[in-house]
This record gives structure tokens, sequence and C-alpha cells, in this order.
């Protein structure tokens, strides 16, 4: 990747610490990209990838050789064919990003982005191992370039010749801005005849009422208009990966069925195009052969690889794994160190690759219905845990061994690091079941007392035995009931039924995505939100980040968020775990990248048709292991 030299846009931006970089990359067409790059934000992480299995067959390539030198020589050479074959654990209800139901990993696969990761970056610069990376480590997918004119005003140039999957009604059109603003417009209600925000825009945060319009000023050009000028907030909205509102849907389709919900109506200009799908079973993606993109690796190398993505919809993590001892999934994310060392035993062939879990593990208490009105109960809580000991035991020292704040210890530069906490606050997280009896005794439980702990199927409910046997040592009962996700989903964040405590797989804690995004994770009626926490000093961050005009300041608001968070014992800490991936030595061009690389985890991850489209499957390695 090469990097141009610095400008100052404005005296403004120059006090913001907000500098603009241009940035020259190899692409399909010949062009000069200009990045609107922070060079104050990178987020270097270096998280080794841990491969159990070190030797393999020799694979077959039928493509044209790597130029020698590339750092991804060792990954072997693209060949086309095939499938890949992986596990989502949610049932797919819906393609249209306009609504919170879908999955924007279902929706990612068939519709493109305007920014998508670099895949030339070296994991060793930048591993993509999570969500969060400055603009430095996006390039352009349906971008060509952008720039900031000023502040609040941020400019995208579209990459011409690109088209729309031939299906009626599109027919294999061309691409351009109009469709970019429809897409805007339609998913935050600023302009085109929508006039409010989709439920998608409402469920994701704030941002939506930050944009006044978006506009096509011509066939390849579209403006951003927001109402803070900030460019920090405004990168990371547009470049987010974790949500479906990026994922561009197709004008002609909406406008002929009201909406693209019907997988049928899914159509995107990405590389792969649904074929089939089958409720609470299955999807089918071909390969799409007018895409416009090729492998940045092998800029003569049309894409995707593949012929086929099969996404299958398996909530049973054991029967996935079993898909995976077979053969029949190519690989498995979201797997937990013990099922590794299980799988290892059975199937020594299988690869693993590890990274940071992207969230601390947490239990939401109802803050708002007692005994969890009482902080001296949620300290009390938080003191019976034995973190180092659990980190020790039952992740075999692959956690943090410290408790956990809003901000993931991983994004460097930002947040409220544990060896910065003063000793008074880190004797409320350390252990210690005499401090929490007199803490329990003193809110007026000196006996303890019965609770319930709804969790998703889809977290660790082992580990949610651990807990108990340490809760039940200083007096707290906690019985645990187990839903599958789409319950828990209706019943915790839609219903809010859940009286006393709520787990899911995506914690609430030691998050890895976007600093200004991660300020609405506990913001008043967020559907993250499981403990119903409404506190204005907590809410306050968000706007005073929004206002913010600089990147310390971003910052320094971030921090103050961090300390709040932690000092109200708002949400239990438990640990931030590796997480462990598993995959079949066939899967190919994958070297590690977890979090944004299409591998699916309980949590669904974004950019499938980015990563998919780039692995192979090395067949005839496949066939001769015998499968």
């Amino acid at each position: 990747m090469k990097r141009g030299s610095f400008w100052v846009v404005t005296t403004f931006l120059m006090m913001t610490l907000l500098v603009l970089t241009s940035c020259t990359k190899t692409a399909t067409s010949s062009s000069t990209t200009a990045i609107a790059n922070n060079s104050t934000t990178n987020t270097t992480i270096t998280t080794s990838i841990t491969t159990i299995k070190t030797t393999s067959p020799t694979s077959t390539s039928i493509t044209t050789a790597s130029t020698a030198g590339n750092w991804w020589d060792s990954l072997g050479k693209p060949q086309y064919g095939g499938t890949i074959t992986l596990r989502i654990y949610q049932n797919i209800v819906g393609f249209d990003p306009y609504y919170p139901e879908t999955l924007f990993t279902i929706n990612s696969a068939w519709a493109d982005r305007l920014f998508a990761n670099d895949w030339t970056v070296d994991p060793a610069v930048f591993s993509y191992k999570i969500q969060f990376r400055s603009s430095d480590f996006v390039k352009g997918q349906l971008a060509l370039s952008w720039e900031f004119s000023d502040p609040s005003t941020f400019v995208v140039h579209l990459r011409q010749g690109v088209h729309w999957q031939n299906i009626a009604p599109a027919n294999g059109r061309e691409f351009t801005a109009a469709d970019v603003a429809f897409h805007y417009n339609r998913i935050y209600g600023v302009g085109g005849g929508f006039t409010k925000p989709s439920p998608e825009a409402v469920t994701n945060g704030q941002a939506y009422q930050t944009l006044i319009s978006v506009t096509a000023t011509d066939k390849y050009t579209v403006v951003f208009k927001w109402g803070t000028p900030n460019p920090e907030f405004i990168l990371e909205t547009q470049m987010q990966v974790s949500n479906s509102v990026n994922c561009l849907e197709n004008s002609d389709a909406v406008t002929q069925w009201g909406d693209v919900n019907d997988w049928h109506h899914a159509i995107g200009t990405g590389p792969f195009i649904l074929s089939d799908f089958v409720s609470g079973s299955s999807a089918t993606l071909v390969k799409n052969p007018n895409y416009y993109g090729y492998d940045e690796r092998y800029p003569q190398n049309h894409l995707p690889y593949v012929d086929e993505l099969k996404i299958l919809v398996i909530p049973d993590n054991a029967t996935a794994l079993a898909g995976l001892r077979t053969g029949k999934i190519d690989v498995q994310d979201g797997v937990t160190f013990q099922d590794v060392q299980s799988v290892q035993k059975t199937n020594p062939e299988i690869l693993v690759a590890t990274n940071p879990s992207i969230n601390c593990v947490t239990i939401s208490p109802r803050v708002d219905i007692a005994p969890f009105t009482d902080i001296k109960v949620r300290e009390a809580m938080q003191l019976a845990l034995d973190l180092p000991t659990i980190a020790k035991t039952y992740y075999n020292g692959h956690a943090l061994a410290t408790p956990c704040t809003l901000t993931s210890y991983y994004l460097t530069g930002w947040g409220f690091p544990y060896d910065q906490w003063p000793q008074d606050l880190k004797d409320q997280y350390a252990y210690n079941p005499t401090a929490a009896k007199k803490l329990l005794a003193d809110a007026g439980f000196p006996n303890g007392f019965k609770t319930t702990l709804i969790a998703d199927t889809a977290s660790d409910v082992n580990l949610m035995q651990v807990v108990k046997s340490y809760f039940l040592s200083i007096g707290i009962d906690m019985d645990i009931q187990t839903m599958d996700s789409a319950t828990f989903a209706t019943y915790v964040q839609g219903s809010h039924k859940n009286q006393a405590l709520a787990i899911r797989s995506a914690g609430n804690l030691g998050l890895t995505y976007e600093p200004i995004t991660q300020l609405n994770r506990l913001h008043t009626g967020a559907s993250s939100n499981f403990g119903m926490i409404n506190d204005p000093v907590n809410d306050a961050f968000y706007a005073k980040a929004l206002a913010a005009n600089s990147v310390a300041d971003v910052k320094q608001i971030l921090t103050d968020a961090n300390k709040y968070v932690t000092q109200q014992h708002f949400v239990i800490s438990l640990l931030q775990y590796d997480n462990f991936a598993l995959y079949q030595p066939w899967l190919k061009g994958y070297n590690g990248q977890l979090y944004g690389a299409g591998l699916i985890n309980p949590s669904g991850l974004p950019m499938l048709s980015f990563y998919q489209a780039r692995y192979w499957i090395d067949q005839n390695l496949k066939k001769s292991m015998g499968h």
C-alpha cells in the first residue's frame, strides 16, 4: 500500500488534529484515491495467528504466479471453483437493510458497501482482528476516492463501470450516485421522499440524527452533509462495517416491491447472487458473472474465486462442530478453547486461528428493578467473581485476567486501560467475598437473595455455571434460564421482560468497534441496553462526542465515559477472552482475519462478500483428504 504526503484542508482541521492523506493504490482502473486519514487514530493489533496444525498436503494452483516478495506469497496461489460453506447460529428473517431483524452477515453477501478493508495490508502492520480500523486501513469498494470539502461535508466519488446484478427490475443497469443517495435517504429519512429514519438506523444508534442531506451532484459523485463538524464521527459512521445501514440495496427493487425483505428481491452489486433460501436451514449464493472486482493481490484475477457460497443455519454449536469434523463446514468461528482441544484430538488436520473476542463477557442486571437499583448489590456481585482464576482455569490462560471497561484494551490509545485505574477502583473489582457479603448486608440482604439469569444459548452457558457457584458463595442463588437467540431478542431486547439479569454472546464492555459508536451501547433506549440503564450523565457523553472538534477531545470524552460506567457498576464484568476459529486446510487465502473477515461468530460478522470473494478452495487438496 502506497501512502502519499499529508496536507491540511482547513485551519479548523489542523486544530482538530484530523489530517487528510492522499492514497494511491493498485486498482482495476488507474486513479488516485484521496483518503481522509486520521493519523491519531491508528490502532495496531498484532495478535499472532496460532496455527496448531503446521503441515498439510501441497496446494495445487491453476492461476498465474504471484509477484515474488509479497507477504501473501506463503498463502498459496488462487484457483477458481468449488464452494465455501459457512455456518450462522440464527435464522435469517429478512434481507432488507432497512430492518434491524436482518443479518448484516447475509446482506453483505450480495450487497456491496462504499468502503472495505485493504486486502494488501500486511497483518504485521494491522491484522483486522478487531472491528475498528482507522481510515489508514480502509479502501474503496464502491467508492473510488473521497475527501472532506469542509469539516462537515464528506464527498465520495464512485467507481465507474459497476453494474447491478442482472435480475429484474435492475436488469444489470449501471450503479450510479443516485442509487447511493436513494439508499441513505431511505435509511436515514433525510430526502428523496423519505421523512423518517429506518428501524435499523434507529436501532443502530443516533447517527441518523446528525445527517442533514445526501445528494448526487453528478452521475458518480455523492455529497454527505452532516450537522456536526466532526470528521472522526463521520468517518466512523460512513466506514462502519458492523451493521446493515451501509449495505446498498437496489432502488428499482424497492420502488417496485416496497422493500427487499423477500430474498427474491435482494439485488445488489456484490460478487454473489442469492439463488436459494430455505428459512431455518440455508441460504445459497452463486458467483455473479458480471462482478466488477479484481483481486488486489493478483490484479489479473477476476473475482470471486469460488462458484458458490453456502450458509447453513445451525443454532447448536455441537452440531456445527460435527459438521466441521466431517468436512461439511469449512470454518467455524466463536469456538471455545475447550472445543479447540476436542477437535484437535479427533481431527488434527483442522487448523486454528486466534484473535481477541469482539466483546468482554458481561452480565447485565436490570438497574431499574430492585435489588439491582442499589449500586452496593452490583458491586457485591462483581467482588464475588475471581477473574484471574477464571482466566487461568476456565480459559486456560487465553483471556485477559483483568476486568473490562466500556472500551477494549485492544484499542490502543482509547478508553481507560486497567493499569490507569486508581487503586480504590481496582479494589471494587478484586475478588473479595467477605467485602461482597458486607455490601449485601448493608443493602438489606444479609442472607442474600434469589434471582434469575436469562441467557442467550449462543452465549457461554457453561461459564454461567461457574458464575453461579461464585454468586452462591455470597448468598445469591441464581437460576439460569436459556433462550434461543430469536426468542432472547424478542423477550429481552424487544419487550424487556427480563426482570433480573441477562447475558448475550456480545457483551456490553470491552468493545472493539468504532469509539464514538461505543457511547451508544448503554445509552437510554439502545437495544443493547439489556439493563435498562437510564442515566443522564451516561447519555450525555455521546452528545459531547458529536460536538467535539478534535480527536483529542473525543478521546477524553471516551475516557470519561469509561470511568463513569466502571464506577457505576452498570454491568458485571467477566473477561475478554481469545476467540478461536477452526478451519479446513483447503480454505485458502485466509490468514487469521476474524472480525470483518466474513467468518461467522455468534454475533454475525460483516464484510462477507469482500472476503469470501477473495478466499478460494483448493479442490485437489480437499479431494485428496477424502472430501
